[in-house]
């Protein structure tokens, strides 16, 4: 048993056995002497890696007995995936505002800095998710990239976008598409983008696509590699504003981020 663990998950897995970290399916503690059976299994919890603290604040813009809507900041994950876990904004959130039962209704990149709704109660956070599964929230960015004189505005661009398991990057492939971005160019390399759909890193993809990468982007459209304690060139995209009816009392409702850049 030990051997197996060590041949797999390393020293550290043979360690926990040792230590009597590892249980079995109804709870038994697995020792050195243990035999298994085949297909059997055992539970063995990784310890998490240190977390950089991100060090800026979650201001919260509004809060009710629904729903809570924060000013998400740069480099903050919206929930707990990887190697981001107690630095993510549903996780301190729980935490400072003691509410255990708090979810995200939607999603923001971790580089993305922005407008961020929660639901507050079990009962009622199907609806708001729902709302944003289906498209009916609106929102609008705001981005920061180059200008490109050849380029006419506004323009929407379609495409089908994947991203798959294991990869940092988000592609454009052929085939139906599954991303529509409108993009107008304000001025100055200022941009206002606003989203159809809400493919995974679309906004990043569709901008590079057209040779407008968006400022501070390490990802597209080369992947660049920056100290996870590097706080000092944020992305450039902010989730600007947030409009919805309520899917609870259909009342028009909308929330803008105080951000800038």
């Amino acid at each position: 048993m030990l051997v197996e663990l060590a041949d797999r998950f390393g020293d550290a897995a043979a360690a926990k056995v040792l230590n009597g970290e590892v249980l079995t399916a109804d709870g038994g503690v697995v020792t050195a002497a243990t035999v298994l059976q085949p297909n059997s299994f055992v539970y063995l919890y990784r310890d998490l890696p240190d977390e950089v603290a991100v060090p800026f604040d979650i201001p919260i813009l509004h809060r009710d007995e629904n729903i809570l809507v924060v000013d998400k900041p740069h480099f903050l994950a919206t929930m707990p995936r990887g190697r981001h876990v107690a630095q993510t904004a549903l996780v301190r959130l729980r935490r400072d505002l003691e509410l255990p039962d708090l979810a995200p209704a939607h999603r923001l990149d971790r580089l993305t800095a922005g407008v961020l709704l929660f639901t507050v109660r079990r009962e009622v956070r199907g609806a708001y998710q729902t709302m944003f599964a289906k498209g009916l929230a609106r929102k609008t960015y705001l981005a920061q990239a180059p200008v490109d004189p050849d380029l006419v505005f506004p323009m929407t661009l379609r495409s089908r976008i994947v991203k798959r398991r294991g990869s940092l990057q988000a592609v454009e492939e052929p085939g139906e598409p599954n991303a529509e971005t409108r993009i107008v160019h304000r001025g100055d390399g200022d941009y206002l983008l606003t989203p159809r759909t809400g493919r995974t890193h679309q906004l990043r993809v569709h901008m590079a696509s057209v040779g407008l990468p968006i400022t501070g982007d390490p990802w597209y459209p080369e992947v660049i590699d920056v100290a996870a304690d590097d706080f000092s060139a944020p992305l450039k995209l902010l989730a600007q504003r947030l409009e919805f009816d309520d899917p609870l009392t259909g009342v028009a409702r909308f929330f803008t981020s105080t951000r800038g850049f």
